[in-house]
C-alpha cells in the first residue's frame, strides 16, 4: 500500500536530465515507484493530480543560520514554504555549541555574540531556546524530533576556541594542551554528527563586545590542524571566510583555503562570491582559489547567489553601511551624537571620501546614496517620502544626495529604513553571472537565511530563481536550474538519498505551478520571540512540500508535521572527493 500517490506530475528529477510525465508513490518516507502516468496499480492512501504541475526534489540551501530558528520556528520559514527541504547550518564559525559547563556565562556571550554578528534578535535568542546543551551532540539531541525540514551543522570554530580557551579566546593564541582539547572537541563532536568545521576570519565579523570574534585569531597551523582532523571523519569537509571573500582574495588567503582542503581531503566552501561585470577582475580572481585547490589536491566551491537580494538598511541600526571604514566609529555612537555628528558638513565630507575609496573594497556600491529608496518612516516631516528615491527628493530640496538622506533620517531619529538600489543589474552582469555559474566549482547558495533577519530576506532565492527562468531572463533552463538546487548541493555534502526523484531515495518533494513560481516582496513582520521584527517574502506557486515523504507545506501554508531529520556526517553523508 502506498502512503500517498502522485499522478501525471512534469517531473524534474534534479540530475540536468529531460523532464518527463509520470505516476510517483511513496511509502515509508521514500519514493516507492516512478512510472508512466496510469501504470501504477499500487492502491494509494491519499493521491492527488498534478496535470501541469512540475514535480523537482526538495531544494537544498547550503548557507544557512537556523541553529537558533529551529527551536522556535521548526519550519525554518521562510525558507520550507519556498521549496527548501534540507538546511546547512553552523555556518561562518558561529555555532550554539559547544558551551563550557564551567561557565554559565558564554551562552550569554554567545547569545550576544550571534545577535551582533549574525543580526539575529536578542531577545529571541533568549527566549527561545532552551540553552540546555552542554556537547555538540547535545545540542544536536536537543533539535532531534522537533524539526520539519531536514538540518545538518558545521561546527563553529569560534564556539570551540571558546569553550577551551574561555575569554582568551579573543586575542590569544592555545598553548598546545589547549590546542590538543579543542582538537578532541573538534573528533567529539564530528563523532556526534557535525558536518566539519567552519570558520571566519573576516575583519567584517566582530562579537558583541565590538570585537574581533575568537576565530579571527587562530593561525594558519591551528586552522590547518583542525583540517587534517576532519579527514578521521566520513561525510565531513569545511566552510570557511576570509577578509577577501567580500571582495577579492589576497595571495595568502587563497594559499590558506588550498592548504587547509588539502590537508582535510575535502571539499571547502566558501560564500559569497559577488559578481559584477564593473568589477571585470573579480570572478576570475576568485576563481583562482579553485583552480589551484584542484592542482593540489583540494576543492574549493564558491557558493554564489542567483537573484539580487535587497538590503533593509538604516543609520539607526548595525547594517552593512557599518562596515564601510572609518563609519563605525559614527554610527555606533548614541542616537543624539550620532545625528550631532551627521549634521557635520566635513565629517559627511569625511564618510563620503572613506566610502568611495579603495579601502572600502566592495561596500564601495553603498556611496551611490541618490540611488537609494526611502521604505518606512515615522516622522510628520518624512510623510509621503516612502517610496521615493533619494536623488529625486535632493533635486527638490538643492541638496547632495547624503545630506538630503541624512537629513530624512534625522527626522526619523534615524530609524528609517532605506532600500539601496543595486548597481549589478544590468545586462553585462547577468551574462556574467550565466557564465560563471557554468564553472564547476561554483554553486548557487549564500541564503544566509536565519539571519540578518530584519535587513534581508535571502530565502526566496529558490523560488524566485526558477521563475526568473521560466519567465524573466531564462539564463538557464528549468532542468539545469533545478540541478543547481537540488543535486548540485546534495553531491558537495555527500548527501545520502538525497537531491534526485529516484527510486529509493528520500521523499523530498516540491511540486509547483510553472505559471506562477516566484516570490513575493520582502515584508516586516513581527512574529518572533519577544515580537521581535524579521522580513518575510510569501511564497507564489508552490503547490506542495514533502519532507521524507510527509507534506509540510500546502499552497504556502505550514500543514503543521514535522518530520525533519537531523542529519549526521556518516550516516547521512558520505565522504566527497576532491578529485
Amino acid at each position: 500500500m502506498l502512503d500517498h500517490l502522485i499522478r501525471n506530475a512534469t517531473v524534474v528529477d534534479g540530475t540536468g536530465a529531460p523532464s518527463y510525465v509520470a505516476d510517483l508513490g511513496i511509502r515509508d518516507g521514500r519514493i516507492a515507484v516512478i512510472a508512466e502516468s496510469g501504470a501504477v496499480t499500487e492502491p494509494a492512501t491519499t493521491s492527488e493530480d498534478a496535470t501541469g504541475l512540475v514535480l523537482t526534489p526538495g531544494f537544498v540551501d547550503p548557507h544557512t543560520h537556523y541553529d537558533a530558528q529551529l527551536f522556535w520556528d521548526p519550519y525554518a520559514t521562510p525558507s520550507m514554504n519556498h521549496g527548501v527541504t534540507t538546511v546547512a547550518g553552523g555556518n561562518c564559525g558561529f555555532t550554539l555549541a559547544p558551551l563550557n559547563p564551567d561557565r554559565p556565562e558564554d551562552a550569554d556571550y554567545t547569545r550576544r555574540m550571534m545577535s551582533k554578528v549574525e543580526g539575529m534578535s536578542l531577545v529571541a535568542l533568549e527566549e527561545g531556546a532552551p540553552w540546555n546543551w552542554s556537547t555538540f551532540g547535545e545540542y544536536l539531541d536537543a533539535l532531534e524530533g522537533r524539526i520539519a525540514v531536514n538540518a545538518g551543522f558545521m561546527v563553529g570554530h569560534c564556539a570551540l576556541r571558546r569553550h577551551v580557551m574561555g575569554a582568551d579566546a579573543v586575542g590569544g593564541q592555545p598553548t598546545d594542551d589547549q590546542l590538543a582539547a579543542m582538537l578532541r572537541l573538534f573528533h567529539e563532536a564530528m563523532e556526534a554528527g557535525a558536518w566539519g568545521l567552519s570558520t571566519t576570519q573576516s575583519s567584517t565579523h566582530s562579537d558583541g563586545d565590538g570585537k574581533p570574534v575568537a576565530s579571527r585569531h587562530a593561525k594558519p597551523a591551528e586552522l590547518l590542524a583542525l583540517s587534517r582532523a576532519i579527514a578521521d571523519h566520513e561525510g565531513t569537509q569545511i566552510e570557511a571566510i576570509v577578509a577577501g571573500c567580500l571582495d577579492q582574495f589576497a595571495d595568502e588567503e587563497i594559499d590558506l583555503f588550498v592548504e587547509m582542503s588539502a590537508a582535510a581531503g575535502r571539499p571547502l566552501n566558501w560564500n559569497v562570491l559577488t559578481i559584477d561585470a564593473s568589477v571585470p577582475e573579480r570572478v576570475p580572481r576568485q576563481l583562482e582559489a579553485s583552480e589551484r585547490a584542484r592542482q593540489s589536491g583540494g576543492r574549493i566551491v564558491a557558493l554564489t547567489m542567483p537573484i539580487l537580494t535587497p538590503m533593509n538598511m538604516s543609520l539607526g541600526t548595525f547594517c552593512a553601511l557599518n562596515l564601510i571604514p572609518g563609519w563605525g566609529d559614527i554610527l555606533g555612537l548614541p542616537v543624539p551624537e550620532r545625528i550631532e555628528k551627521l549634521a557635520d558638513p566635513e565629517v559627511r565630507a569625511e564618510m563620503l571620501r572613506r566610502a568611495d575609496s579603495k579601502e572600502a573594497g566592495v561596500f564601495r556600491r553603498l556611496a551611490n546614496f541618490g540611488r537609494y529608496v526611502i521604505g518606512d518612516t515615522f516622522s510628520e516631516a518624512n510623510a509621503g517620502l516612502s517610496g521615493r528615491v533619494v536623488k529625486d527628493i535632493a533635486a527638490e530640496r538643492g541638496q547632495d544626495s547624503f545630506q538630503c538622506l541624512v537629513d530624512i533620517c534625522s527626522n526619523d531619529r534615524l530609524r528609517t529604513v532605506l532600500w539601496p538600489m543595486p548597481t549589478d543589474n544590468d545586462p553585462a552582469s547577468w551574462a556574467l553571472r550565466q557564465q560563471t555559474w557554468e564553472h564547476e566549482d561554483v554553486m548557487l547558495g549564500g541564503s544566509d537565511a536565519g539571519a540578518h533577519l530584519d535587513r534581508m530576506c535571502g530565502a526566496p532565492y529558490t523560488t524566485r530563481f526558477i521563475g526568473d527562468c521560466l519567465r524573466g531572463r531564462k539564463l538557464v533552463g528549468l532542468e539545469a536550474a533545478v540541478k543547481m538546487l537540488t543535486d548540485d548541493p546534495a553531491q558537495l555534502f555527500g548527501l545520502r538519498e538525497r537531491g534526485r526523484v529516484e527510486e529509493g531515495f528520500h521523499a523530498d518533494l516540491v511540486l509547483f505551478d510553472p505559471e506562477r513560481i516566484d516570490a513575493g516582496p520582502a515584508k516586516l513582520v513581527h512574529d518572533l520571540p519577544g515580537d521581535s521584527p524579521r522580513l518575510d517574502s510569501r511564497a507564489i506557486g508552490i503547490v506542495s512540500v514533502r519532507i521524507n515523504g510527509v507534506e509540510t507545506i500546502r499552497d504556502d501554508e505550514i500543514t503543521g508535521a514535522i518530520p525533519g531529520k537531523v542529519l549526521r556526517s556518516g550516516r547521512d553523508t558520505r565522504t566527497v572527493s576532491t578529485k
